[in-house]
């Protein structure tokens, strides 16, 4: 593992790191790009190309392991955690999603800053940095009411078998009469964050029938056609075995040790529901760094997508406040005003590694807008990494190959202030 280094002096002997780096046995390559930015100015931005991370399954703690769309792996942030911060500096993802960024600064011992406009990220986030031990979950789910005497919503029944449907109806219930007489504590987060995440998926570690890969509820008429095409019918599935077997998973590396100096970053921790370029609670020239991903234009629908996990948390999905801008000049205005603001929170020497791709099949590369939007928002543009890459098996289960659809590579734009 690279050691931190001076900040003075840490930007340009990471370049030499990355001009160099050879871990996987293969040599970057370096290349420039000019950008004309204006009909006046011209940027020059050195391009290194390598794989700076593994893109293997399951490389990171278990913790992360829980499914969101459009997600990068622990390593992207590990790999400028490790060597662009020091121990106690504050990192920050503005737009966090299942927050990928934020967890894997606490686990290397920094503060974990996150945000998001979609609070959903709160629930998925909150408990990792808060994790119970196992046999906490296993005595309150003993603990739990497994009976729902009310009404079911009927529609859901093309996911999930009338018992399995009244069981998740009695979790939710009990999660919502707890929190109602303010009695829920990082047990019962644990337990709604895992149940979150089992909600659909394609094996029997799910509650519902055969569906789409858990980071994408389908709608009712696609289940259904999905039904009738595999010729399915819901089974019947043990909810909390499935909540249990999950947590043992998730806290296989944890500990009693790691879950406390976890606790201990939590209580500093800052996690947001607000829009990327307004994070009014974050102070002034406090962050060291920022790893994000922003959203590719429209090609996810955040909202859509999570329907199913919203009406578990009795969220309005459709009213979510999510911008999905399909033209370019408007993706260019809001990134720009998302880096005039992370400049505002950055300390002088703090970096920005923005992930972006290439999206429209391959004929509009992001970081050319967002290096545009950089220097316009007054952060210096140091470099684009492109990591190669192979395609994921979750890829894979759209029937994506590699390098013939979908987002061919991932491509970090290096800012600095």
């Amino acid at each position: 593992m690279a050691r931190p280094f001076a900040s003075a002096h840490r930007l340009d002997v990471f370049e030499q790191e990355i001009a160099q780096f050879d871990a996987f046995q293969s040599v970057t390559q370096s290349t420039e790009r000019i950008y004309q930015i204006t009909p006046t100015h011209k940027q020059r931005v050195p391009y290194y190309t390598n794989e700076f991370w593994t893109s293997r399954q399951r490389q990171a703690n278990p913790l992360h392991e829980i499914s969101y769309r459009a997600c990068f792996k622990p390593q992207l942030p590990g790999f400028f955690i490790d060597r662009l911060t020091l121990a106690g500096d504050v990192v920050l993802d503005p737009f966090m999603g299942r927050g990928t960024t934020p967890l894997e600064a606490a686990l290397r011992d920094r503060i974990p800053y996150g945000s998001d406009v979609n609070p959903l990220s709160r629930y998925l986030l909150w408990p990792r940095l808060r994790p119970p031990q196992f046999d906490q979950v296993r005595h309150r789910l003993d603990s739990i009411l497994w009976r729902h005497h009310g009404a079911i919503p009927e529609e859901l029944l093309v996911f999930y078998h009338p018992e399995t449907l009244r069981h998740i109806c009695a979790l939710k219930t009990y999660l919502e009469g707890r929190d109602q007489e303010g009695k829920l504590d990082e047990v019962d987060d644990w337990i709604r964050m895992v149940a979150l995440n089992r909600l659909t998926g394609h094996s029997s570690g799910f509650f519902s029938v055969y569906s789409m890969p858990p980071n994408q509820a389908v709608s009712v008429a696609s289940q259904r056609r999905i039904n009738a095409r595999r010729q399915q019918v819901p089974p019947a599935r043990d909810v909390p075995g499935i909540l249990l077997r999950k947590t043992k998973s998730l806290l296989r590396q944890s500990g009693i040790e790691g879950s406390a100096r976890l606790k201990k970053l939590a209580a500093q921790a800052r996690l947001m529901v607000a829009r990327a370029d307004y994070i009014p609670e974050v102070q002034d020239e406090s962050v060291s760094l920022v790893v994000t991903s922003p959203p590719f234009l429209d090609v996810v629908d955040y909202a859509a997508d999570n329907w199913l996990r919203c009406w578990f948390l009795g969220i309005q999905s459709e009213q979510l406040a999510i911008t999905r801008p399909h033209r370019l000049e408007a993706w260019r205005q809001q990134m720009t005003s998302v880096l005039s603001e992370l400049r505002r929170v950055m300390k002088a020497g703090g970096v920005v590694a923005m992930e972006v791709g290439e999206v429209r099949k391959g004929r509009v590369d992001l970081e050319e807008t967002v290096i545009a939007s950089a220097i316009e928002s007054g952060l210096h543009v140091r470099m684009v990494m492109v990591q190669q890459q192979s395609f994921t098996k979750t890829a894979r289960c759209w029937g994506v190959t590699n390098n013939r659809g979908g987002t061919n590579s991932q491509r970090i734009v290096l800012l600095s202030k």
